[in-house]
């Protein structure tokens, strides 16, 4: 009676040690190279949660040990496979930190910037990471300017910068349909100034002189014949550093509008100026 029970148990026990065995089984390893390379094996099967187990197994074996720089970096990549890209940006750094005279330094600080790269959403939404990303793309650039890596850092710089121009000029827009011409003027002027090298410079000019005209339409006699000016100035340089650019037709309207809204202010201001000297003049 009694072994009749007891041999139910035995089984389950059994068991339960064989499915363990089973299931531990591509976690058994002799050394740091072994759990290194099983950890590989994993990565390239794309099963990224098995290989990050594996080359943290690694590091059982010391921070020092051969294989740990090569383990470290390999995790950081399995991380932002796994779409963790906050997660992988702080693993490169923490490779940055721990293996300064490694041959992947240069690779994991391209890497840790490309995290946030990945991590940049569209416009509209915070850029917090697209700043992140541009300035850790730059720092990789001055320590390393002959890396190979180089162009794409480039690249992606620009890519980043030309997102934060868009932001900014989207804020430009907003205010436009919102009336506010001189808070709309601001901006546009920010973002050629900042971003003269986007694919949103020109539009930018663009913004200006038409604001610029709008707040001159509604401004008091004294400021019209100056914002009209600056329109004409935004005009101005819109051609001459963007011949080539799709507004400038449109533009060329924009700029006869403002021309003739400027010599109808200058001229009203002058028959102004000289009825006020020819009151002044019968008064004495």
């Amino acid at each position: 009676m009694r072994s009749s029970v007891l041999v139910p148990v035995l089984l389950g026990v059994l068991m339960g040690l064989l499915v363990g065995c089973s299931g531990s089984d591509q976690l058994t390893y002799t050394g740091p190279e072994e759990a290194y390379q099983k950890g590989m094996d994993q990565f390239e099967e794309g099963d990224y949660q098995q290989s990050i187990r594996l080359f943290r197994a690694v590091f059982e074996y010391g921070r020092g040990n051969e294989w740990a720089p090569k383990a470290r970096f390999q995790l950081a990549l399995a991380q932002r496979e796994l779409g963790k890209h906050l997660v992988a940006a702080n693993e490169f750094q923490r490779f940055t930190q721990l293996y300064r005279n490694n041959e992947l330094l240069p690779r994991a600080e391209f890497e840790r910037a490309n995290s946030y790269y990945l991590r940049s959403p569209m416009y509209r939404l915070d850029q917090s990471d697209s700043r992140q990303g541009i300035s850790l793309f730059r720092l990789f650039i001055d320590r390393h300017p002959n890396h190979d890596l180089v162009p794409e850092a480039e690249e992606k710089i620009e890519e980043l910068r030309g997102k934060l121009a868009r932001k900014k000029y989207a804020a430009g827009q907003l205010y436009e349909e919102r009336d506010m011409w001189k808070a709309a003027t601001t901006v546009y002027g920010d973002v050629f100034d900042q971003y003269p090298d986007t694919p949103w410079a020109d539009d930018a000019l663009f913004g200006a002189v038409r604001s610029y005209i709008r707040y001159a339409d509604r401004s008091i006699q004294q400021k019209q014949a100056e914002r009209y000016q600056k329109a004409i100035q935004n005009y101005n340089r819109l051609t001459q550093l963007f011949p080539e650019s799709d507004l400038a037709k449109e533009a060329e309207g924009l700029y006869t509008e403002a021309r003739n809204k400027l010599d109808r202010v200058q001229a009203r201001d002058g028959e102004q100026s000289l009825a006020q000297e020819d009151t002044s003049g019968g008064s004495n």
